[in-house]
């Protein structure tokens, strides 16, 4: 945050962020830095698949003592769960701050938002890393020459939920059906796998399957299906009407929802 009145901290993640946030040696101590009205994400789960970059928003406000400014204060996000202590977690595992940009407000204070920076081949290496991570805050205070004169971890700020990705696919057949004969709708539920990088069947989850009439803009829920232990879906319907086909389901505890682009069926 060292930059000035108004500060934009450019991207660091990875190891490459111990780098750039480690200190010198110093002793733990009250900066006398206080961070409130964290946001993180919009209040939302984050959602991580298997190899896309996420950068979920971060939004708070940061104070400090008198005789210092933007310049001599440093207040880092990060997110951790693996370790009791925010100090352990920042070290083995933990999510930092992609950029953050601070305002200061002319009262020893400054509002900041930014992103956090997630990427999923590096960062998330378990599918045990779908739960709650808690928010902390790296905060140093520095000499106008650049040494350290105290730092430490503020915590207590509140958690997000980081959850897998999921998706459904769904086919109609046969198409075109003449009307009143059977429809075989087939699907599968997969989720991310942070442990080998890749979609896994979402075995035993429960999908709605839904139809929507050719003309019109709603979906309609028909029967729920229970996925084989692969993530298969299968079912049979009448057809009536022109229309379109699809599974979907809603998020849990670890993992994001999903719905199926919907399949068009010719009805005659």
């Amino acid at each position: 945050m060292r930059a000035g009145g108004t500060t934009i901290v450019a991207a660091v993640a990875g190891a490459l962020a111990l780098t750039a946030f480690a200190a010198p040696a110093a002793e733990a101590a009250d900066t006398g830095i206080t961070v409130s009205n964290v946001v993180v994400n919009g209040g939302r789960p984050i959602v991580v698949g298997t190899t896309q970059e996420v950068r979920p928003g971060v939004s708070f406000r940061v104070t400090w003592p008198a005789g210092h400014s933007l310049t001599t204060i440093d207040a880092n996000p990060f997110l951790y769960r693996h370790d009791t202590t925010a100090a352990k977690g920042f070290v083995s595992g933990g999510i930092w701050m992609g950029l953050i940009t601070c305002n200061e407000d002319g009262s020893r204070a400054a509002n900041c938002t930014g992103d956090f920076y997630i990427d999923p081949p590096y960062r998330l290496d378990s599918n045990g890393d779908a739960t709650t991570w808690k928010v902390a805050f790296n905060a140093m205070v520095w000499t106008a020459d650049d040494r350290l004169k105290s730092q430490e971890y503020l915590t207590g700020l509140g958690s997000t939920q980081i959850k897998r990705a999921a998706k459904a696919t769904a086919n109609a057949s046969p198409e075109p059906v003449a009307k009143g004969k059977t429809l075989t709708v087939t699907g599968r539920l997969t989720r991310a796998d942070w442990v080998r990088h890749t979609y896994a069947g979402y075995g035993g989850k429960a999908a709605k399957l839904q139809f929507r009439k050719a003309g019109t803009s709603t979906y309609t829920t028909v029967r729920t299906v229970n996925a084989d232990s692969a993530g298969y879906l299968r079912t049979t319907v009448t057809a009536n009407a022109d229309g379109y086909w699809r599974w979907t389901f809603g998020e849990t505890a670890t993992t994001g929802g999903a719905s199926a682009a919907g399949d068009y069926v010719d009805v005659r």
